[in-house]
């Protein structure tokens, strides 16, 4: 059965005191709206669909900027989760198979439980995610008639027996799109908020002899956010998890409460992470590399037994072979570094190509921006830079070649060849005694002044 997806980011957000919508808020490094993105692709969904309301423009924005095929549609008017889901219905006309709706600021739900989902939706028109709460609080609850759900209702619409029910509504619900779009359109209005709820679908399909069910998760799966401090309780309970997988796949943090990852963090096994490492979005580490304390990568990956840091920062677009040596405060971007290439420390290497078993002196920097746009710099195989060369891209740097300590290299350098470019040095026997002299002399005079 083909699957749509329908991710309501409409909310104002307003009790996290913030001019961002709710939904741009980072968890893990991304959006909140991006994880349930990321949830549903288990479902191989063919459409997804963002609702989007206050910050819309911004939200689109970065939503297609993610994912360019997100189809993003706007509810101009707050009026409820039912009404948020009929703004999809123009988007997905024609569309023959199940809705899963989710929210985007319900971050942590796994793709296990959605296929739970779509395993009883076989058996039922429509399925309701559930959850048994601690303190059920002003959750919706669902009331049940053996594995039938009869109906959703609001807490604020709740008979005093309905609210001392546990199983509650998360709000994420799956049915066919021509059928759930068919039910909203006998969802009334008369309650208490005055809005269309899409929790009411349930009831006006058990009068239309449909049947609905529920599935269960755990309750940390449906940990909605809506706050400063209830976004700071979810990263931490993402950190935990994820460090608790990576030991499990064979990573080793030497220590995990001190490391952090992104939404998608790859790492692989016998991978070693010191203390205090930060992983940003889309890095990838391959098996047997080690990444020393204090570093920070971003959107880089790391080929097999490679080594990065300590006090070392990787940014988008860097590639490091396999072998490959990046050491203490080195900064690459957009470059790639060839197997067994060494850059030792105290450079910058930007836009750049590094072949491999190449040697790359500290203070290297490859001045790639001259204030207007970015250049390249190639560096060949089994070179050796000398420390503190400038290289003015664009430049080349053949294969085997040498630059000299202290050069600012601007034109290119053939294989095999040394380039030296620097001033020639002049001695002046016994100057240096007399300059401190003068410049002694002058500060005492300066003193009794």
């Amino acid at each position: 059965m083909p699957t749509a997806l329908i991710v309501l980011a409409a909310g104002q957000g307003t009790r996290m005191n913030s001019d961002l919508p709710k939904v741009l808020h980072k968890l893990a490094g991304v959006p909140l709206f991006a994880h349930a993105l990321a949830a549903a692709r288990t479902l191989d969904a063919e459409k997804t669909v963002l609702v989007v309301g206050h910050g819309g423009d911004a939200v689109r924005a970065e939503a297609l900027a993610m994912d360019p095929d997100v189809i993003v549609v706007e509810q101009k008017e707050q009026l409820g989760t039912g009404h948020a889901v009929l703004q999809a219905r123009a988007v997905l006309a024609g569309f023959e198979g199940d809705v899963v709706v989710l929210y985007g600021d319900t971050p942590f739900v796994r793709p296990e439980t959605l296929e739970e989902m779509a395993k009883a939706r076989a058996k039922h028109d429509i399925v309701v995610l559930g959850f048994k709460a601690a303190d059920p609080g002003r959750y919706g609850r669902l009331v049940m008639d053996g594995p039938n759900l009869e109906r959703i209702v609001e807490f604020k619409d709740a008979t005093p027996a309905e609210r001392e029910i546990t199983l509650c509504n998360s709000g994420i619900k799956m049915a066919p799109a021509g059928l759930i779009f068919d039910l909203l359109d006998d969802v009334g209005n008369t309650n208490a908020s005055g809005e269309y709820y899409l929790t009411d679908i349930v009831e006006v399909a058990q009068k239309r002899g449909l049947s609905a069910t529920a599935v269960s998760c755990d309750e940390t799966e449906t940990l909605g956010i809506n706050s400063r401090p209830e976004l700071a309780k979810a990263e931490a309970a993402f950190q935990a998890r994820a460090r608790l997988q990576a030991l499990d796949d064979g990573v080793t943090l030497v220590a995990p409460d001190t490391v952090f990852f992104s939404l998608d963090t790859v790492l692989g096994r016998d991978v070693i992470v010191e203390p205090n490492v930060i992983f940003g979005p889309g890095v990838t580490v391959e098996t047997g590399a080690t990444v020393r304390a204090f570093s920070h990568l971003e959107g880089c990956h790391l080929g097999g037994r490679s080594g990065v840091g300590p006090f070392a920062r990787l940014r988008p677009g860097a590639e490091l072979a396999n072998d490959a040596h990046v050491g203490n405060f080195v900064e690459i971007k957009n470059s790639q570094i060839g197997e067994g290439a060494k850059i030792g420390h105290l450079s910058y290497i930007g836009d750049a190509e590094i072949g491999d078993e190449t040697n790359i002196g500290a203070g290297t920097v490859t001045c790639n921006y001259d204030g207007v746009g970015k250049h390249r710099t190639v560096i060949g195989k089994r070179a050796f830079i000398g420390s503190d060369t400038m290289l003015i891209a664009p430049v080349t740097v053949g294969d085997e070649a040498m630059t000299a300590s202290g050069s600012v290299i601007s034109q290119d350098v053939p294989d095999g060849a040394l380039a030296i470019e620097r001033s020639e040095q002049v001695i002046k026997p016994g100057l240096a005694r007399k300059l401190f002299e003068k410049l002694k002399s002058a500060k005492v005079l300066k003193g009794k002044g």
